[in-house]
């Protein structure tokens, strides 16, 4: 998903005589650490396109001809993030960064139907449960259920990936707020009653911002409960020397993924596991 504005589309080659750092695969959101792209090629044609919802698939290939397709999470790491949802028994669930929202269909997906009220919505007295039997495509379900905090600076995004998540009748499961993610991390924080509410979160935004919400979020996540971060690996570029050449926003954001990386490996709050998968992914569970 979303690693800056500013990435350039995914057809690019490697990089060329001046270092900078591009793609090789042509596949929309590749961002594979692998050296070989037929290997790479044929992870997606045996175990993720076969088994890819074909809400998903709509949405990739909606967003493959936007301008900004780089900001994508692929589909390997969509497949990735689906199951990871399903392991852990996520109810409730936050993302930081949407873009058209390939990521944020994965994990409504992956919810199931029943799950803790949002805090963000009024409380329910017990309901009978015949209430429990109506469609989901009923909007007394949107007050059920497990529920996705959305947030992304740009609803125009996100927008053109929403009729493939309505199509998939789990839009209800996602409360979608536009502009920056720390005033409403703050708000949550403000109330009690919202510390350790959250099973899973993903973020993939701001790279400067990461620290910031990670300490946020540590105040959000129950015990036991998993932050993703995504783009912790930056284009590889967290192994080149510093003088080595690269693209402006690669270089600009590196730094804030070295110092994160860094960070996360010295919190004792947390057990960490980094991933090569798409860009990187480094998983944080709470344990203090």
């Amino acid at each position: 998903m979303a690693s800056t504005a500013a990435e350039q589309p995914a057809q690019e080659q490697q990089a060329n005589g001046n270092g900078e750092q591009k793609t090789r695969h042509s596949e929309v959101g590749h961002k594979s650490l692998l050296k070989s792209d037929d290997l790479y090629q044929y992870i997606l044609d045996t175990s993720v396109y076969p088994r890819e919802p074909e809400s998903m698939k709509e949405l990739r290939e909606i967003t493959a001809k936007h301008p900004w397709n780089l900001m994508t999470t692929s589909a390997d790491e969509g497949q990735f993030l689906n199951m990871l949802i399903k392991l852990i028994g996520a109810k409730k669930t936050m993302e930081i960064g949407v873009y058209t929202g390939y990521s944020l269909l994965a994990t409504a997906l992956a919810l199931p139907e029943d799950g803790t009220v949002s805090s963000s919505l009024p409380s329910l007295p017990d309901l009978p449960s015949l209430f429990l039997s109506i469609s989901s495509s009923s909007p007394l379900i949107s007050w059920l259920g497990p529920q996705i905090l959305a947030m992304d600076i740009n609803r125009e995004n996100y927008e053109l990936g929403l009729p493939c998540i309505e199509k998939a009748g789990v839009a209800h499961k996602i409360d979608f707020r536009e502009g920056p993610a720390l005033p409403v991390l703050d708000d949550l924080i403000a109330d009690e009653k919202n510390h350790g509410t959250f099973d899973f979160v993903f973020v993939d935004a701001d790279k400067d911002n990461y620290l910031n919400y990670h300490e946020r979020l540590l105040k959000l996540v129950k015990l036991g409960g998993l932050i993703g971060y995504d783009n912790t690996l930056w284009n590889g570029s967290v192994v080149l020397p510093d003088d080595a050449p690269m693209r402006k926003y690669i270089r600009y954001y590196r730094d804030f993924v070295l110092v994160l990386n860094k960070a996360l490996a010295a919190d004792e709050r947390v057990e960490i596991c980094q991933l090569p998968v798409g860009d990187g992914v480094t998983l944080c569970r709470r344990v203090k």
